[in-house]
C-alpha cells in the first residue's frame, strides 16, 4: 500500500510542479506579448525591440533574418515611419509551452490592419484586408529576471488547398 502511494506520488509530482510553475510563467510570458503588441500600436520601435535579448533574432514574414536587438529596432523604426505608420495589431496567444525552467515557446496569431501596403508578395488573409500571421517566440529568463525573446519567426497564414 505504501509503495503504491509512493509510486503514485512520484508519478504525479511533475504534473503538480508543472501546473504551478506554468501558471506564474504563463502570465509573465503573456505580458511580454501584450507589451510588444502595445508597442506596435504606438509605433514604438524601441519598445518593440526591447523585448528581445541583445543578441536575439527575428525572421520576418519575408524570411529575412534580423540579428540583434539593434538591427530589429532599426528595421521596425523604418516600417513604423513608412508602410506600417498607421497600422494596428491584435495579438492572440494561441499556446504557451514551458521548455525548461528558463525557456518557453509562445505561439501567437497577429491580425494586422490599417497598413499603407504590404511587403511585395504578401497578400491579405481576409477580404477586409486583414493580414493574419503566426508568430512563434522562444523566450528565455534573462539575468535581470525578465523574460526576453531569444528568437521569433513570423509567417503569413495561408489558406488550405481545396
Amino acid at each position: 500500500m505504501q509503495r503504491r502511494l509512493f509510486l503514485t506520488g512520484v508519478a504525479l509530482a511533475p504534473l503538480a510542479c508543472r501546473s504551478t510553475a506554468g501558471t506564474v510563467d504563463e502570465a509573465s510570458l503573456r505580458e511580454v506579448v501584450a507589451s510588444q503588441a502595445a508597442a506596435w500600436n504606438h509605433h514604438d520601435a524601441h519598445a518593440w525591440a526591447d523585448a528581445f535579448t541583445p543578441d536575439g533574432e527575428f525572421v520576418n514574414i519575408l524570411g529575412t533574418l534580423l540579428e540583434g536587438r539593434e538591427q530589429i529596432e532599426k528595421r521596425h523604426a523604418e516600417l513604423f515611419t513608412t508602410i506600417f505608420s498607421r497600422s494596428r495589431v491584435v495579438v492572440t496567444t494561441r499556446k504557451v509551452l514551458s521548455l525548461a525552467a528558463k525557456a518557453a515557446l509562445v505561439e501567437t496569431v497577429y491580425e494586422l490592419r490599417d497598413y499603407a501596403r504590404l511587403p511585395p508578395g504578401v497578400q491579405p488573409t481576409d477580404a477586409d484586408g486583414t493580414l493574419r500571421t503566426r508568430m512563434k517566440y522562444v523566450l528565455v529568463l534573462a539575468a535581470d529576471g525578465r523574460w526576453r525573446i531569444a528568437s521569433a519567426q513570423n509567417t503569413a497564414i495561408g489558406k488550405l488547398p481545396p
